[in-house]
């Protein structure tokens, strides 16, 4: 996700469920059969709930006509009473314990649940509604215990051990070996070793935590959807291209505001608005109502929220034996410690920040010699900064958009694709689609067989929260001999067509679409055996590398020559235009570092608290951010009360990981540029050493195969005009 990644949730609870989320309090064979009573008796209850039968579709794709919000419950029970009787089994089990009858046999487990919450949680985040919202609360804690009863279960535990420990002597192969390690690390990790007074504490830590995660996500959402800013008077719209201006007015007409111009707080919105609306006080006015989301002293305000749940996550690191909350979460990624992403972002900060501040004097001295009385405030960045780009490059991201319409640049992605890899696409109207408004394409390889389901969720929606994302509907793997073949969805949030023109992308909004397609070949080029190691079930601050990389190639005028293209002209886009691209590339790239970098201290900072008493959130903020020297006019690019990244999403004390795998996407397209950016054998080493790999081996160790040496620092510094080359 660009900006605001999350890996997809589902797939962390795919994985957690493939470890055995189920509930096994009591190791005794009447369990067994109890689970599979209950579990017997809720299918036959509700036989006509889809998910409790194979999708009967093309391709296995769900059956969204059919599934209702009341089908969800019943086969979220049924999933885990049914995992419960499998975990049951594996512990019953007499036979002395092996990888095949204990890792295996779990890794093959929680089918039943896995599909349910493929489905919930992609709608969730993607079309939701509020049927949907009310049972999250409900399903939430009844995953988070599950969990907790499988991971401290001791019986299960002394089996994954005991396989654990004869390791040495098992023969495995490395995505085996990488399993079973991360089986038992999971265990030890999940307070399999606490005694039980603790193991009670931990379930009960983990309940509240999932519950304010739950509450916070729902406070953003509804406090994003409450604001807008209503216009009535045209001579307010001064300076908003007309495009703009025809998107406010249909969203005027869709919230009930017929013959006004409505602005939101999504990027889509607010975005264009700062950057082109002469209005210095309707600016701050939107403005404020962005960075003050959640902070408003309303039945919606996240900040006690927030302070609670750093405060637990601190309560339960401890109580596993960790200092903090972010080395906890470290130990697991390839950063391994927050000491080492605090040094990484101290080699960055100061050259970014210096740029900033640069930047601040250039924008200042505009302002000033316009006899403007006032200092350049957070409101008036992207309005000011555009001024200056325009006087230094004769270019803005408006005389982009004709060339950037959302059909030829997803012509652009596949094109690209098809370029480096040799898959190929072909749309098809007649699938099933969770809303009218999703795209669906078969993805063939260069053997010409089909290898996926792609689908593209591309406009902006109340029902949907904001950013852009991958999921997976299905993931890769092929286990238990099952080959299964992924289905994969980006969602985005861009503004929609208006009258006969068709969706026109900025600049950036055209980037974030190939940053998300390449998470998307992630997903779809994955070629594993276990479904826990498909695609991006990886470190979470190596999820973002692949994606990074995929970026790169939308500015190689070799690819914008074949879908950069006016959308009323057919005209290629003009090269000098092409070249002022290029020349602005490294414009604004303090602010767009320093932002980014705030966002990640502040998180750091949340997530190293030593103290089980919740922090007073804004003081605390205050304090972060004065600490490591931000200046007034920037904002972080999330303010605590909605950083769902690391509140409500799977991000916390890793929002880091963008830039820890920007380093490796800059570094690893300096390989495509020294053997040319559509190398075959560059394009196979990448392919068969990272996209199809996921989590089936130390990642870093991949990339070093790939690479043939570790990623250096200086190309991303070059790459954002903070180092000369």
């Amino acid at each position: 996700m660009k900006g605001s990644t999350l890996k997809p949730l589902v797939a962390a609870i795919a994985i957690t469920l493939s470890l055995g989320a189920c509930s096994s309090a009591n190791n005794t064979t009447d369990n067994q059969t109890a689970a599979n009573v209950v579990a017997q008796q809720v299918i036959e209850k509700n036989v006509s709930n889809p998910f409790f039968a194979p999708y009967d579709t093309y391709f296995g794709i769900p059956d969204f006509s059919k599934i209702k919000a009341e089908h969800y419950l019943p086969a979220f029970k049924a999933g885990i009473a049914q995992h419960q009787a499998e975990i049951q089994a594996i512990i019953d089990n007499p036979d002395a314990p092996s990888f095949e009858n204990t890792i295996e046999a779990m890794e093959f487990s929680g089918e039943l649940t896995t599909k349910v919450a493929s489905v919930f949680y992609n709608l969730t985040g993607a079309d939701t509604n509020e049927q949907l919202q009310a049972i999250s609360k409900e399903v939430s804690p009844m995953l988070s215990a599950a969990g907790d009863d499988v991971l401290l279960n001791d019986a299960l535990f002394q089996k994954v051990k005991a396989v654990y420990e004869q390791r040495d002597t098992l023969k495995l192969n490395v995505a085996q070996a990488k399993l079973l390690a991360d089986t038992y690390k999971s265990f030890t990790r999940g307070g399999a070793n606490l005694n039980d007074a603790d193991k009670t504490k931990l379930r009960a830590l983990n309940d509240q935590i999932g519950k304010l995660s739950l509450e916070f996500g729902d406070n953003l959402l509804a406090e994003t959807n409450a604001f807008e800013l209503v216009i009535d008077s045209k001579d307010e719209l001064s300076g908003l291209p007309d495009d703009v201006i025809s998107v406010a007015a249909q969203t005027a007409t869709k919230r009930g505001h017929e013959g006004k111009w409505v602005f939101t707080t999504s990027r889509p919105s607010i975005t264009p608005f700062l950057t082109y609306a002469d209005s210095r006080e309707l600016r701050e006015k939107i403005y404020k109502g962005y960075v003050e989301r959640g902070n408003n002293n309303n039945e919606h305000d996240n900040k006690k929220i927030l302070a609670k749940m750093a405060a637990l996550r601190a309560e339960r690191a401890q109580l596993m034996g960790y200092k903090t909350h972010a080395h906890f979460v470290l130990e697991e990624r390839t950063a391994q410690t927050p000491e080492n992403v605090y040094g990484l972002l101290n080699k960055v900060w100061p050259a970014a920040l210096a740029q900033a501040e640069a930047e601040v004097a250039d924008m200042q001295q505009l302002i000033d010699s316009e006899g403007g009385d006032f200092k350049l405030a957070g409101w008036d960045w992207w309005y000011y900064s555009d001024k200056i780009r325009v006087a230094k490059y004769s270019f803005n991201e408006q005389q982009t958009r004709p060339y950037f319409s959302l059909e030829n640049t997803l012509k652009g992605v596949f094109y690209t694709a098809n370029r480096l890899y040799g898959i190929t696409v072909k749309e098809r109207t007649d699938l099933p689609k969770y809303n009218d408004e999703v795209r669906t394409w078969e993805v063939y390889d260069k053997d010409g067989e089909i290898m996926a389901i792609f689908m593209g969720d591309y406009y902006v929606r109340d029902s949907k929260r904001g950013g852009a994302w991958m999921n997976s509907y299905r993931q890769q793997y092929n286990m238990n001999g099952v080959d299964s073949k992924p289905i994969i969805v980006n969602v985005l949030n861009y503004p929609r067509p208006v009258g006969d023109a068709p969706a026109l992308l900025t600049f950036d909004e055209a980037s974030t679409l190939f940053h998300e397609f390449g998470h998307a070949l992630h997903g779809m080029l994955s070629d594993v055996e276990y479904r826990s190691q498909a695609g991006t079930s990886v470190p979470r601050d190596y999820v973002e590398f692949p994606s990074q990389v995929m970026e790169n190639w939308m500015t190689q005028p070799e690819v914008l020559a074949q879908f950069a293209k006016h959308y009323q002209t057919g005209e290629v886009i003009p090269q000098q235009l092409v070249k002022k691209i290029q020349a602005a590339s490294k414009f604004n790239q303090g602010f767009a570092t320093v932002e980014y970098m705030a966002a990640t201290k502040l998180d750091l900072d949340w997530h190293t608290v030593t103290d089980f008493m919740p922090k007073d959130a804004a003081k605390f903020e205050a304090e972060s951010l004065n600490k490591m020297g931000l200046i007034s006019e920037i904002a972080p690019r999330y303010r605590s009360t909605y950083f769902s990244h690391i509140f409500s999403g799977g991000y916390s004390a890793g929002y880091y990981s963008y830039l820890w795998s920007d380093i490796l996407g800059a570094d690893a397209f300096e390989a495509f540029k020294e053997n040319g950016i559509f190398d075959k054998a560059t394009a196979d080493a990448f392919r068969n050493n990272v996209l199809s790999q996921g989590g089936s081996e130390d990642p870093m160790k991949l990339y070093k195969q790939f690479r043939g040496k570790e990623a250096g620092i200086a190309p991303l510094l070059r790459s954002r005009g903070l180092l000369a080359k």
